[in-house]
């Protein structure tokens, strides 16, 4: 478990990837979107928020299908990014901390949703603030971009680890590789909060293949690999284009998973004090 202080410095990290993290990040699948809008039973028109948008990887396909978004975005250059990649999809961006950001008085959504942010906000207000922000039964969405290993999946990334041992950031001993169908799930978390009930959960997985550029690319927008000094990047990048190129097709396959929470926002004690 990192400190709260190590926490908010990787997190601010993300804003020196704004220029290339819309490129270069995954799209998440447009089933995740379909089984979302089923799930949380939304309807043309419906009001979002997002906490966490970065560019507006999620941000965008939820826009398109007429739903009005505000994005809640820490960092000024993601935030002016994503500005960009929405114009003309109706969509508001704030830049500031979700922690500190409150509505206008009398707004409230009928959708809070996290894609691979909600890690990143304050445990201790986290569900508070979600909770208060929401319309009375309405939902709570949060999902992880996670890197999977299927059987028969691409080796590479069990072989580089080597080198991140070499250059000090190798995975903890007995660190286990995730497989498709079998991630964590954050039930039990959310419910703890004592302020929403799951209802529905869902896993997703799909590959891409990048070359040796698009995926050190891909590294670049990962807070741990920007955070490195500049001799291990230097290291690993050179040793991932060498590897790379001694394949046929100069490529490695990386397989995504996801899973999808949906929560009903409670009433009654358990909720009453949240919005204070």
């Amino acid at each position: 478990m990192i400190s709260d202080e190590e926490r908010e410095r990787l997190r601010q990290t993300f804003d020196q990837a704004a220029g290339f993290y819309q490129r270069s990040r995954p799209d998440y699948p447009a089933e995740l979107f379909d089984d979302l809008v089923t799930a949380a039973a939304l309807a043309p028109g419906s009001r979002l928020l997002e906490v966490g948008c970065a560019t507006g990887k999620a941000t965008i396909p939820l826009a398109r299908r007429g739903f009005r978004v505000t994005c809640i975005e820490l960092g000024a250059g993601l935030a002016a990014a994503a500005r960009r990649n929405l114009a003309g999809l109706g969509a508001e961006v704030i830049e500031g901390r979700f922690e500190d950001w409150r509505p206008l008085p009398g707004t409230r959504f009928d959708l809070v949703f996290a894609a691979t942010a909600w890690h990143w906000i304050d445990p201790a207000v986290r569900y508070q603030r979600a909770w208060a922000a929401l319309r009375p039964g309405r939902h709570l969405a949060l999902w992880n971009t996670i890197h999977v290993v299927p059987d028969g999946g691409d080796p590479f990334f069990q072989e580089i680890q080597e080198v991140y041992d070499e250059i000090g950031e190798g995975l903890p001993p007995g660190s286990p590789w995730p497989r498709p169908g079998e991630l964590p799930e954050q039930s039990a978390e959310i419910e703890a909060s004592g302020l929403f009930q799951v209802t529905h959960v869902r896993q997703f997985d799909w590959e891409r293949a990048y070359d040796a550029e698009g995926y050190i690319a891909l590294l670049d927008t990962f807070s741990g690999h920007i955070a490195m000094a500049d001799w291990q990047r230097e290291r690993l990048y050179s040793e991932i284009r060498r590897r790379l190129g001694m394949r046929g097709d100069g490529t490695v396959r990386r397989h995504w998973g996801a899973v999808l929470h949906v929560a009903r926002r409670l009433e009654g004690p358990a909720g009453g004090g949240a919005g204070a």
